[in-house]
């Protein structure tokens, strides 16, 4: 990395950590990426009973209850070699429950989500699917103490020059930075390299970075809370300015998995000759990794954490459908329950007595062997009530921006009630659609209908067919 200082000037300190303006309403709207984006925890109170309609849940009292002693269990270490199993109807909040279980655990939890019938892979071994899915769900956090630049980026100047290797156009010799802390501002002479990461992680004036010294690698940690008054259209991270020197030695964290440890050593680069390049191309995504690289993977990890340098983290597994294994999965997961970096084991399904995928003759209770449930706690979660759903609905039009005409609410309640909360739920935005196709801003009864008649639920067609099915015979 080349990093030369082409200026540095003492100034006063300013005082750029003051308290930002409360949030304005545009601020902190709410926003849905994802179908559980909105889940912040278990919603309990210091005494480990569930809040009314807290942290984006509604109802499920009793078992966001025993999450919490579960999450307690874990905290303390006392659920080795057992699993939780979330056992409900569909739409109960399964998945929500387990996602809500590694918040809690911590922000930096991994947490590893899978469908029973992922394992079923022409390309590697059921039992290496689940393995991978362990190992992913295992977190390393790495302590190094490195020499950065940190501070906030008052400059950022490119130089171009001419392209020695064309005629045509120009190239950046290199990128003058400024950066400003507590203590004072340090100019940068970087390399085109350095440059290149600058513009891939979006590096504006006003924003707090550093760059390592030894490998030139530049990391955004923020927005300037300077610019806290001013709110973009995205959230923004703020952070105060740096204190101390621009050039220092910092303790930086990363956080990786033991599955990427894995990945990062079974795929070695080969030459640079093309047929080596052709290879790669070539050569299916998902490698079988063995037992033996694991092993290794996991010396090299003791001697970091015997040498205090790194810190292992379990995370969750969730495997929904957990019906969908067969024997021969059940029995390896026995095994890498009793395992010594075991992570917390989630199984979620919507079945009673069931057969045992891979025997004939065993049934037994939601297709799992009883060796394995006399490993589970079991948690149940109810079907929604109307009141519950209602409350759910009017929740999702607050986050989507949805206004409901009078009477809407407790007409897609009356419809989540007789059929799911799931259905209610996806009649919502095609109701908005058609409501603004006629020029209004809000939902009416009249669109809702118009969406029972176009969009059936699962109890109406099945009937439907039957009925079809009868005129037939």
């Amino acid at each position: 990395m080349k990093v030369s200082s082409a200026g540095s000037s003492s100034s006063a300190p300013v005082a750029h950590n003051a308290v930002p303006p409360p949030p304005t309403a545009a601020a902190t709207r709410s926003s849905r990426i994802a179908p559980h984006s909105h889940i912040k925890g278990l919603g309990l109170n210091p005494e480990g009973f569930a809040i009314p309609d807290s942290a984006g849940f509604v109802g499920q009292s009793s078992a966001r209850e025993a999450c919490g002693v579960v999450v307690d269990l874990v905290k303390s270490r006392k659920f080795s070699g057992r699993a939780l199993l979330l056992v409900g109807p569909p739409g109960t909040g399964k998945t929500a429950l387990a996602l809500a279980i590694a918040q809690e655990l911590g922000a930096k939890v991994p947490f590893c989500p899978m469908v029973g019938s992922e394992v079923y892979s022409t390309e590697v071994k059921k039992t290496e699917v689940l393995a991978e899915a362990f190992r992913r769900a295992i977190g390393l956090r790495i302590k190094e103490t490195k020499e950065v630049y940190e501070g906030e980026v008052t400059e950022l100047t490119p130089t171009e020059s001419e392209n020695p290797l064309s005629g045509y156009g120009k190239t950046v010799s290199h990128v003058v930075v400024g950066l400003k802390t507590v203590r004072g501002t340090k100019q940068l002479r970087l390399d085109p390299s350095i440059y290149e990461a600058i513009l891939k992680e979006k590096i504006q004036v006003g924003d707090v970075i550093y760059v390592e010294a030894n490998t030139g690698a530049v990391k955004r940690v923020g927005r300037s809370d300077a610019y806290a008054s001013s709110y973009d259209l995205e959230s923004e991270t703020y952070v105060p300015l740096p204190k101390g020197d621009v050039h220092k030695r910092k303790e930086l964290v990363q956080d990786v998995t033991l599955g990427d440890l894995d990945a990062a050593n079974a795929r070695p680069q080969g030459g640079q000759d093309i047929m080596s390049v052709m290879g790669s191309l070539v050569k299916s995504g998902r490698t079988e990794i063995t037992e033996k690289l694991r092993r290794e993977v996991n010396r090299v990890v003791k001697g970091y954490v015997d040498q205090g340098v790194a810190e292992v983290v379990p995370g969750v597994v969730f495997i929904d459908e957990v019906h969908m294994l067969d024997i021969e999965c059940f029995t390896y997961l026995n095994s890498l329950l009793e395992s010594q970096m075991a992570p917390t084991v989630i199984f979620a399904t919507n079945r009673g007595k069931a057969l045992v995928r891979g025997t004939t003759d065993i049934y037994s209770p939601h297709g799992i062997p009883l060796d394995m449930l006399d490993r589970c706690l079991i948690v149940r979660t109810e079907p929604y009530n109307k009141e519950a759903i209602s409350k759910v609905l009017q929740l999702r039009a607050n986050i989507e921006g949805l206004k409901l005409g009078d009477g809407v609410l407790d007409r897609l309640a009356t419809r989540g009630a007789d059929s799911s909360l799931r259905y209610a739920l996806q009649l919502l935005t095609p109701a908005s659609i058609l409501a603004s196709i006629a020029g209004r801003k809000e939902i009416q009864l009249e669109d809702i209908d118009e969406m029972g008649e176009l969009f059936l639920d699962s109890k109406t067609s099945s009937s439907i067919i039957r009925q079809h099915q009868g005129g037939e015979a």
